[in-house]
């Protein structure tokens, strides 16, 4: 196995015994196999295109598989198996679909679109051998950093089209992207400027790909308006939530109606309490714990059934594997499986367990501060704004993780000046979400705009400032200090770059796919730098 698609990757190089994460080489070196096949079935599907079929459902299919090998989402080889086969399966149907409209059986170069899976998995494993990420065609290093850039961003974008898929919100142009990145990679006759650009039409495919899920989550369950979430419990059964996905919490919390279910969030969960279809279930309370690394510390500690969705699994500990479940594209071995939202299995191990034996006061925090609820107070910040009373907007987000390094976030926050205004979304948050930082003008000092997605809000509530203030998002008195982790990290930095976003830090460190040379053109032509400390970073941000 090779992998160092994860901020985490073994000593910043990449992990070749087993990943960091927590994904054993056959699950890594099946992962490769599916991206191969799913080039194949992309190659295929340009090509059906042009002939005229619709390919919705092959997008579909290959968005949701392109999903799978993301960090920390599925670890089950026997789906990965699957997902190969349905693959290959599927392109050969294309083909025929195709030739039944060229009148002839066309010819395809050996290679991905020729590519037919073996029958056992240690013959899957042997064909995966001849196919990771470096046995894709390259002229050179810079340009084979640029094809797992656009790789790993098109993993972010999947995940992000699933999503809104599952509310009902599409864009052909999603898919058509997934299968033109995919199908590039495999390609010859592209030099460093065409990859140049399509990894930045990457960036607008994910910038397409949020503004989806948004209209997903929004026209299904409201604008997420202001809202403070206890961190403490209630006495009764439990059922913890884990993961991004509305649609299962809303179905979960449809079927525990009526049962004395109390129903808790966990992680980016948090941000649901905003939502106002969602706030309307009496039973669904508070949040437990922080961010997805903590889970094997926390996890045992919660007294009910764990639903794991889209993603941030870990290993489970053996104090609570018996009563995780996992639903969605997410999957570990010999862990319940839940693929259609009947979530009774999770209902009756909730009523089996204890629960929480009394009631429990630990605080709150407030969360809803997306884009209608911010812009609601538009008057009143550029009121302040123009009096001097906010002199600058931090946007402080992205992913958390366990890796050395994160407390600078920490830090950060903690060290601003009493006129700075800090947004905050995605698992990030959870380094300071508890943080007491006061108001400006009733204005809250700390914003929580939303999950990881929600950089699509924040994206918004910065273009109107700039309207409101007749000037360039550049110019703005705004600094991006970002963390990442994993692949939609990836996909929200593509997308913020595709916008012509300047001035980001990244952080804790810089990705480990990244060559010195396209380092150095995202430097002269983003200014995109590395975190420093945060005494350097505010001085040179404030002066």
């Amino acid at each position: 196995m090779f992998c160092y698609q994860c901020e985490q990757t073994a000593k910043g190089e990449g992990c070749k015994i087993q990943g960091v994460c927590g994904k054993k080489p056959e699950v890594a070196d099946l992962q490769d196999l599916l991206l191969y096949s799913l080039m194949g079935l992309s190659r295929v599907a340009l090509e059906a295109l042009r002939a005229g079929i619709d390919c919705r459902e092959y997008g579909v299919f290959t968005a949701k598989a392109a999903f799978s090998t993301l960090t920390n989402v599925d670890f089950d080889p026997r789906r990965f198996e699957d997902l190969i086969r349905r693959s290959a399966a599927l392109r050969e149907t294309l083909k025929e679909r195709i030739n039944k409209i060229r009148k002839q059986d066309l010819q395809w170069n050996e290679g991905p679109a020729t590519f037919e899976p073996a029958v056992t998995r240690e013959e899957l494993l042997s064909q995966a051998a001849s196919v990771g990420l470096f046995s894709y065609p390259a002229d050179n290093p810079d340009i084979l950093s640029l094809k797992h850039t656009v790789l790993f961003g098109i993993k972010g974008v999947a995940a992000y089209a699933d999503h809104a898929q599952i509310l009902g919100q599409e864009d052909d142009d999603v898919y058509h992207f997934i299968f033109k990145g995919l199908a590039a990679i495999q390609q010859t006759g592209l030099n460093l400027d065409d990859w140049v650009k399509l990894t930045l039409d990457c960036g607008k495919a994910a910038y397409r790909a949020m503004e989806l899920l948004d209209a997903g989550n929004t026209q299904t369950y409201g604008h997420p308006i202001p809202t403070k979430v206890p961190l403490g419990h209630k006495k009764g059964k439990a059922i913890l939530v884990s993961g991004h996905d509305l649609k299962d919490l809303e179905e979960l919390l449809k079927q525990t109606r009526g049962k004395r279910i109390f129903v808790y969030t966990h992680g980016e969960m948090l941000s649901l309490h905003g939502y106002p279809k969602l706030k309307a279930y009496d039973h669904f309370y508070g949040h437990f714990g922080t961010a997805w690394q903590n889970q094997t510390k926390e996890f045992p500690d919660f007294p009910g059934p764990i639903l794991m969705t889209t993603n941030c699994l870990q290993r489970p500990g053996k104090t609570y594997q018996d009563h995780l479940f996992t639903s969605g594209m997410v999957g570990w071995p010999d862990i319940p499986h839940i693929p259609d939202a009947d979530f009774q299995p999770v209902i009756d191990r909730a009523l089996a367990m204890s629960g929480f034996e009394e009631d429990a006061d630990k605080g709150a925090v407030m969360v809803g501060f997306a884009r209608h609820a911010i812009l609601d107070k538009a008057d009143d910040i550029l009121a302040a704004v123009k009096a001097g009373r906010i002199r600058h907007f931090f946007l402080v987000a992205g992913c958390d993780g366990a890796k050395p390094g994160r407390n600078y976030y920490t830090e950060f926050v903690e060290k601003l000046p009493k006129d700075c205004i800090v947004m905050t979304l995605a698992c990030g948050k959870y380094r300071f979400f508890d943080k007491d930082l006061g108001d400006i003008d009733g204005i809250p000092r700390l914003l929580d705009v939303g999950q990881c997605n929600d950089a699509y809000s924040a994206i918004q509530i910065a273009l109107a400032l700039s309207r409101a203030l007749d000037t360039n998002v550049n110019d703005l008195p705004l600094s991006m200090i970002l963390s990442w982790y994993e692949q939609k990290a990836v996909c929200i930095l593509l997308a913020l770059l595709y916008l012509g976003i300047r001035d980001i830090r990244l952080g804790p460190s810089l990705p480990a796919f990244i060559t010195p040379n396209i380092l150095n053109f995202l430097v002269e032509r983003f200014n995109i730098m590395p975190i420093k400390t945060p005494d350097e970073d505010i001085r040179e941000i404030l002066g």
